[in-house]
């Protein structure tokens, strides 16, 4: 509900009147009704005056291959958030264990955190294969 409320951006606007445009040239819009959800859209203020504009439109390759990107960022993001926690956890154990025994342990976290963190960027650069 709260990304109903979110600002549009210029870019948003000009998804959807793409989105338009393409429905105007198979025909399922008739030149009035594009003429009219094109200015409805390109006024638009929020996603959620947006979203009424297209949402009896099918979704087309171009629409799934941007949800498909997303989707993959987000997962991205929550993988280095994955990442950042173990990497937390594994510090503490090293801490705990070199406070504990009273001298500075080698910090074997390194290495589990640099294969990690370059599996998420070879991750990041080709993707992830599906």
């Amino acid at each position: 509900m709260h990304e109903q409320r979110t600002r549009a951006s210029d870019a948003d606007r000009s998804r959807a009147a793409e989105r338009l445009a393409t429905a105007l040239s198979e025909g399922r819009l008739d030149v009035a009704e594009f003429d009219e959800r094109t200015r409805r859209a390109l006024a638009a203020t929020t996603l959620g005056d947006l979203a009424p504009l297209t949402a009896d439109l099918p979704v087309t390759a171009v629409d799934r291959t941007a949800v498909k990107k997303e989707v993959d960022r987000k997962k991205i993001r929550a993988e280095w958030g994955y990442w950042a926690g173990g990497a937390v956890i594994m510090t503490g154990v090293w801490g705990v264990a070199s406070v504990t025994q009273g001298e500075l342990k080698f910090f074997w976290p390194l290495a589990p955190l640099v294969i990690w963190g370059l599996v998420l960027l070879a991750e990041m650069i080709w993707g992830t294969g599906d």
